[in-house]
């Protein structure tokens, strides 16, 4: 499912003459916003239902350099989900469907009052259950992987 959709802004762009990889981080972040927009939790209904996501862990892999104007779509897919967490695979893909680069998240809810985890609101969870799921042993290639030089 296809969450966001941008472009490779100038101020993105390095002394190599493509994305740098910090900007990769940002486009991932941005459509963990979209996903968040996606499921209720947008400005009103993160006011509504005081509750937000963090971030509490990626894997960022470069796949592919983007250029500068590049159209740029995000696309996500739930790899496992809990009461209050969510393992998410995002791939970034350029205007031709080509791999530029995955971002796997562990992401979790959290009640604003309390600054602590807490379950997804219902709605929130009704909505997450309409996301695309891989089945266990069906997940994308690249999705839990390890840091590690290969002998």
């Amino acid at each position: 499912m296809v969450i966001l959709e941008t472009r490779v802004a100038p101020e993105w762009v390095d002394y190599n003459g493509h994305m740098n990889d910090a900007e990769y981080a940002r486009v991932f972040s941005l459509a963990v916003e979209a996903l968040m927009d996606k499921i209720g939790l947008d400005a009103e209904g993160r006011s509504r239902h005081g509750y937000t996501i963090y971030t509490l862990e990626t894997h960022l892999c470069y796949r592919r350099e983007a250029h500068q104007d590049q159209p740029l779509a995000v696309a996500v897919t739930l790899l496992d989900r809990d009461a209050k967490r969510l393992h998410a695979f995002f791939e970034l893909f350029d205007e031709e469907r080509n791999l530029l680069a995955t971002s796997e998240q562990m992401l979790m809810g959290m009640n604003q009052q309390s600054g602590r985890p807490d379950a997804f609101p219902t709605p929130v969870a009704e909505a997450l259950a309409e996301l695309p799921h891989a089945e266990a042993g069906a997940w994308p290639a690249l999705a839990g992987r390890t840091i590690g030089i290969r002998r």
